[in-house]
């Protein structure tokens, strides 16, 4: 598990050079839950927009997720707390007044970069 990459990932990449045509400027992996070690993909902090590029393995994709055969149970528990993680940092920064947008790898990154420049540029 070390060598998967935390930041800069490929869809991560091709969302943030999309939003940087449209003009748009923010912070890379950036801490944005007080007294944990949560980081947002993408934050635009004047804004209050977080973004999240969560990949269809690690955060249990209804449509691409998978389960490893070997070690299952091992797996299962693991899996799942990344999605319970998930949630509770969606909750903690929407108490906080912040934006959540949560979206798989496998989605259309320059229509993701409309929308997010939509939330930061209304």
């Amino acid at each position: 598990m070390q060598r998967q990459l935390r930041r800069d990932t490929r869809p991560e990449l091709v969302l943030r050079r999309a939003m940087h045509a449209m003009g748009l400027r923010y912070r890379v992996d950036h801490p944005v839950v007080p007294g944990t070690r949560r980081r947002a993909d993408i934050v635009f902090p004047k804004a209050g927009v977080a973004v999240f590029v969560d990949g269809c393995f690690w955060h249990q994709c209804s449509v691409h997720g998978t389960r490893p055969a070997a070690n299952s149970g091992w797996w299962a528990a693991k899996l799942e707390q990344n999605v319970a993680r998930d949630r509770d940092t969606d909750e903690r920064l929407t108490a906080a007044g912040w934006t959540v947008v949560r979206v798989w790898e496998h989605e259309n990154m320059a229509s993701v970069a409309g929308y997010v420049t939509s939330l930061v540029r209304p």
